[in-house]
């Protein structure tokens, strides 16, 4: 008997602004930068990669770029879309 496997994409799971927010947490108290900008990028295509581009400025191919898997997105490109999907980058004392 063969296994079936169906693709597994977070973006399914990420339709409310709690759940974005939750993941996001969840993915910074992890503390992984990849999995931050993995993170990031989700959440970018669940609310909309065109939309977000015109809003920051950044090409869509470039937000696609900097936030997939092995991309690295500068400082710049991190607090214009972290900005552009309404949060705010803080920090703080653990």
């Amino acid at each position: 008997m063969v296994l079936e496997t169906k693709p597994w994409d977070a973006v399914d799971y990420l339709g409310t602004p709690e759940r974005q927010a939750a993941y996001l947490e969840a993915a910074f108290e992890d503390g992984d930068p990849a999995l931050i900008a993995a993170a990031i990028g989700d959440i970018a295509r669940a609310r909309g990669m065109s939309d977000l581009a015109r809003e920051t400025g950044v090409t869509r191919n470039a937000l696609y770029k900097a936030f997939r898997e092995g991309g690295n997105p500068t400082l710049a490109t991190l607090a214009s879309v972290v900005n552009a999907l309404g949060y705010k980058l803080t920090v703080s004392p653990r």
